[in-house]
């Protein structure tokens, strides 16, 4: 019989990992038809141009601004500010990357996926890249062995990876809640690491030249002024408060989604809705959760209908809330401090699987085989 893998939940969250049975999850056959069906009745569906061409501006006003700023400052210690700057639209420009491959900006299909590739290589990522990793996401949210973000990259995210941790990775899994922020000034090195590893991998990638081509535009227009017209030492602060603060807003924005949620098995069956909303939590604040986290805090509905506009998710909540409540389906939500705290508590108790097996009996376990 399939099980689901489930967390147990205590005040900040999730306590440790345990299996259910299937049943635990009960299928609803048609609750995702009926959901989308009032959705696209109101009118969710539809593009928001006005509102993506607001942002757009406001985007390019920002690093209109930045760079005046650059240029006024000139050899000073205040240019990290204009680094931090950066760092922020950079994320902000990310979003509306992951909006575009989503197909939420554009009418078409192919005009969404030339517009991802563009703004993500402003940002520093490949397109190709991001959209398989995110595509498999979607599609099998926290499902082990299928969804690609919980699978093991510095910090384990199930009890058997940190069981498995060996050296550095295992003295830094053991704290890994309380290291989560730190690491994640890392995070936007990983992404542009991880970009040219798979532009330049032996495997098959869709307008791989194009990609290469943009990405080394995009590096020498944001370097080589920052080498040309700072000292050594301040160019390479400069880059390193810019990368570090992408990777802690991409991170802090991305981690509260489905970290600490239910982990499904590989083998579980569930419906598509009760899987999209088990596994997916919303972050509460209205409008300006919204411009921080650029439509992800309504993470539910974002699953549920990935090419809606950002401007249409709150009324969706709305809806969707109602559904999940005469289903009985559990819909979570929760504050973006409170989630924060959910995430490190969860990290936590999962690097407690790398303990010394004397006090780990799952490390034992995993020793001993």
């Amino acid at each position: 019989m399939p099980v689901a893998v489930v967390s147990e939940t205590s005040a900040l969250g999730p306590v440790r990992q345990t299996y259910a049975r299937a049943e635990d999850f009960p299928p609803i056959a048609r609750a995702y038809t009926h959901v989308s069906e009032v959705v696209r009745e109101t009118g969710l569906l539809r593009r928001a141009p006005w509102f993506y061409a607001m942002v757009g501006t406001a985007l390019l006003l920002g690093f209109g601004g930045a760079v005046t700023g650059f240029v006024l400052l000139g050899d000073s210690w205040f240019q990290l500010l204009i680094a931090a700057a950066l760092g922020i639209l950079f994320t902000q420009v990310a979003f509306l990357a992951h909006e575009a491959a989503h197909r939420q900006i554009l009418a078409t299909g192919p005009a969404n996926d030339r517009l991802a590739r563009v703004l993500g290589a402003v940002v520093g990522m490949s397109y190709s890249w991001w959209d398989s990793k995110h595509s498999r996401h979607h599609a099998n949210p926290n499902r082990v062995g299928k969804d690609p973000d919980i699978e093991v990259d510095t910090i384990s995210f199930l009890d058997e990876d940190a069981a498995r941790a060996r050296g550095l990775r295992r003295a830094i899994t053991r704290k890994q809640g309380w290291l989560f922020f730190p690491l994640l000034t890392l995070e936007g090195l990983n992404l542009h690491i991880l970009s040219f590893r798979h532009l330049f991998g032996r495997g098959p990638v869709k307008a791989r030249a194009s990609e290469i081509a943009l990405l080394a535009v995009r590096f020498v227009l944001v370097l080589t002024p920052v080498f040309l017209f700072l000292p050594l030492g301040m160019a390479f602060a400069f880059v390193g408060v810019m990368i570090a603060v992408f990777g802690v807003y991409m991170g802090a924005s991305f981690a509260p989604n489905h970290k600490g949620m239910p982990v499904i098995a590989a083998d579980a069956r569930l419906d598509f809705f009760s899987k999209q909303v088990r596994t997916s939590r919303n972050i509460r604040g209205g409008w300006w959760a919204t411009w921080l986290m650029g439509g992800l805090n309504y993470q539910v509905e974002h699953h549920l209908f990935p090419s809606m506009a950002r401007p249409h998710l709150a009324r969706a909540r709305e809806i969707v809330r109602e559904h999940c409540a005469t289903l009985e389906v559990p819909y979570t939500e929760t504050s973006l401090w409170r989630s924060y705290a959910i995430v490190i508590d969860y990290l936590n108790r999962v690097g407690l699987a790398a303990r010394d097996p004397f006090d780990c009996p799952v490390t034992a376990q995993y020793r001993r085989a």
